[in-house]
């Protein structure tokens, strides 16, 4: 498995990852802005400009976009998305990383590899505690994180979309 930046040789398969999603009318967390790109392409070029302090938009903070490639077949099996520092909604609810497994490809250890992974990265950005959230009723995402080393702190109510998220730390 390989846990690389997007580049234009998987922006076909970014997109039927995408259409997955939208088939099934699923989250894409740990995505970015994937939801509203219409092509492969236009998403690899708002990651790269998001991973820059000087080009990331205002209301965002720098994050380094990843996508998790099978190496067998080339498929993008997963992303995630670590954010190199909070904003106010990140600190209450969201956390340094955010990630997703492809609706075809669940239950068979991707995202506990991915996060896995992707730790080694937070620690070369700075970020030696890592706060991961998942929503309550998420078995799948709290087996992950705890399967990481995550020790849970708290739940909190995010007001917005009307949902509990359980909120996690990862220490390095």
């Amino acid at each position: 498995m390989l846990l690389i930046e997007p580049a234009l040789e998987y922006a076909k398969d970014i997109e039927a990852y995408r259409q997955e999603f939208l088939d099934i009318e699923g989250s894409m967390d740990g995505c970015g802005s994937l939801r509203r790109c219409a092509t492969g392409a236009e998403w690899i070029e708002k990651c790269r400009l998001g991973k820059d302090p000087a080009t990331v938009p205002a209301h965002l903070v720098p994050a380094t976009q990843f996508i998790y490639v099978r190496e067998e077949d080339g498929r993008v099996v997963g992303m995630l998305q670590i954010r190199h520092c909070f904003n106010e909604y990140l600190e209450k609810y969201a956390g340094h990383i955010g990630y997703s497994v492809r609706p075809s490809e669940r239950r068979k250890g991707y995202a506990t590899a991915m996060l896995r992974d992707a730790l080694p990265h937070c620690r070369a950005l700075g970020i030696l505690d890592v706060l991961i959230s998942c929503l309550t009723d998420n078995e799948g995402s709290r087996r992950t994180i705890l399967a990481n080393g995550g020790v849970y702190e708290s739940t909190v109510h995010e007001p917005e979309r009307d949902r509990d998220l359980e909120r996690y730390w990862i220490h390095l």
